[in-house]
Parts: C-alpha cells; sequence; structure tokens
C-alpha cells in the first residue's frame, strides 16, 4: 500500500458561468499528472446536480460526490476568493462528508481578481480543520489581474508558481502517505 499512487482529488469549487477554477483546476491537475507517485481524479462541482437545500436523504449526486472523496487519500481544493471567502457551492459540497475528510490532507489552489486567494484559504484551513482534515501549509495562489494567466486561461508556469505547485504536491504526497499508513495501522479516532 504504502508504494501505491496516492490518489488525489482536484476539487474544483466554483460552478459560476464563465469561471477560471475550470481552466486553473485542470491545469493543476495536470502538472500533479505528471508525478509517478499520484493518482489524479478531477472533482468538478459544476458536472453533480447537487439540490438547493439539504435533504432528508442524499441525492445520488451527493452520494456519487462523498463516495469519490471517501476513495481519494489526499485534495487539492481549487477555489476562487469571491468577497473574502471562498463559494457557497464549495461549502454545500465540502458539509456533504464526514468521514471522508478526516485523517486526510488538503491542499489549496486559490485564485481572485486583485488577490491571490488568500481569505478564502485561511477559513477553508477553518472548516477543514474542524473535519479533523490536515491542511498544507503552502498553497498557490494566482492573482487574475497580474498577468498571472495566459491567453488559454490557464496560469503562466512561472518559477514561482512552479515553485508553489511543487510544494503542494510534494506537502500532499508526505502528508497522505503517512495519513494513509495511519489511517491502515489504526482507525482515526476523533
Amino acid at each position: 500500500m504504502t508504494d501505491s499512487p496516492l490518489r488525489v482529488a482536484v476539487i474544483i469549487g466554483s460552478t459560476r458561468a464563465g469561471r477560471a477554477g475550470a481552466e486553473i483546476g485542470a491545469w493543476f491537475a495536470e502538472h500533479a499528472a505528471r508525478r509517478d507517485d499520484l493518482a489524479v481524479d478531477v472533482l468538478d462541482l459544476a458536472g453533480y446536480a447537487f439540490p438547493s437545500s439539504y435533504p432528508e436523504r442524499a441525492t445520488p449526486s451527493m452520494s456519487r460526490f462523498t463516495a469519490a472523496i471517501g476513495a481519494a487519500d489526499a485534495f487539492a481544493v481549487v477555489t476562487p476568493e469571491y468577497n473574502r471567502s471562498f463559494p457557497a457551492s464549495l461549502k454545500q459540497a465540502v458539509d456533504y462528508g464526514y468521514d471522508e475528510w478526516r485523517a486526510k490532507p488538503v491542499g489549496f489552489v486559490a485564485y481572485g481578481s486583485g488577490s491571490t486567494g488568500f481569505y478564502a484559504v485561511e477559513q477553508l484551513r477553518t472548516v477543514f480543520g474542524a473535519l479533523h482534515a490536515v491542511t498544507m501549509c503552502d498553497w498557490v495562489g494566482i492573482d487574475l489581474l497580474r498577468n498571472e494567466i495566459g491567453g488559454t486561461g490557464r496560469p503562466c508556469d512561472t518559477d514561482d508558481v512552479l515553485r508553489s505547485v511543487a510544494a503542494v504536491l510534494d506537502q500532499l504526497s508526505w502528508w497522505g502517505r503517512a495519513l494513509r499508513a495511519a489511517r491502515s495501522a489504526q482507525p482515526y479516532v476523533s
């Protein structure tokens, strides 16, 4: 189990029309997929038909999403910063799971217009901490207004951006393997 690739779910958190998240998420997933130690699955929240209010029983989309996060060993959450926070679509999806997040690492790829998503990341750290997930210290931040996005809508592969991608992936890999081994040796107790 320690030699098998770490299953990383890249979660695209925005569902807005015209969002930058789909391209940024695909770009990050491609960088992650270049590594032999990672198996990458993209979970785009725009592809799920989540209900507008929380139902008594999980819908098929809710069950499909929680099964996907339950199967993952680690997560990279791609989030915009909207009004100094992260989108409601992401909070809704995060709240569908509980045990599925526990004792697993979470990294962040954030973006904003005139910001790099700092406030969204800091609020997500609090949310994931309450779910007993381990958040990575480093994160990828993209400012959409500072020419950090190319003509294709994907981030430019500058040295600084590539260093932050490598740091997040290295941390997810280390923590993901350590926590996967720990969960295998003994179930997590909160």
